[in-house]
């Protein structure tokens, strides 16, 4: 039995080493980090880009609101406060607030309650410390790009979205329209360990002393 055992053992490692290479599917992220980078560097692609996809898949970048309202629910304030938080690890980036409505109500009506819905957002920002100059032109689309196509109240359509809009022009932090050194500070700086040379000379010096 015990030889059985090892022999059903050794054709099992055997037939796992016997596959070929290249055997597993591709998911679709294979060669992925040299696409972008010649995308970057023949402009089809800007770095702006990159960091507006990389906040919507880190952070929920839209809230809801009740019907006919432009107030913010703890829910949305939440939502915002995980905004404000990503938002304020790149201060050299600007961010636009699109709002929307549901179809109830006449249209002029909607597009300034859309507003109203953004100028929330933004104002929101600015109390966790975001420089209003981050917050470009606030943009209403009204009741004109909804997620749920209905006539009636839906709360899906009743959103704001916050999203990327660029860099903030002649930032110290933004060399020739990159972001070379948003780089350096989020990835290097971020392995550092907060140890101060200077200080612990000084008290090495003390002790010596």
């Amino acid at each position: 039995m015990r030889k059985l055992i090892v022999t059903l053992g050794l054709t099992v490692a055997i037939t796992a080493c016997s596959r070929e290479a290249g055997y597993q599917i591709d998911a679709g992220t294979f060669g992925n980090a040299t696409l972008n980078n010649a995308q970057i560097h023949n402009g089809q692609l800007s770095y702006a880009q990159i960091l507006g996809e990389r906040f919507a898949n880190e952070v929920p970048n839209q809230i809801n609101f009740a019907f006919d309202s432009a107030q913010l629910d703890a829910t949305a304030q939440q939502i915002l406060i995980q905004q404000a938080d990503w938002i304020r690890q790149f201060p050299e980036v600007r961010f636009r607030v699109y709002g929307h409505t549901d179809a109830v109500g006449s249209t002029g009506y909607n597009k300034s309650l859309g507003l109203r819905r953004a100028q929330a957002v933004v104002a929101f920002f600015a109390s966790q410390g975001i420089s209003r100059s981050r917050l470009e032109a606030v943009v209403s689309f009204g009741e004109t790009r909804p997620l749920i196509a209905t006539s009636d109240r839906e709360r899906r359509n009743r959103r704001t979205v916050t999203e990327v809009s660029g860099f903030v022009d002649r930032h110290r932090t933004v060399l020739d329209g990159k972001y070379a050194e948003v780089i350096y500070r989020e990835y290097v700086q971020s392995a550092r360990t907060r140890t101060d040379i200077r200080t612990e000379r000084r008290a090495t010096a003390t002790e010596q002393q």
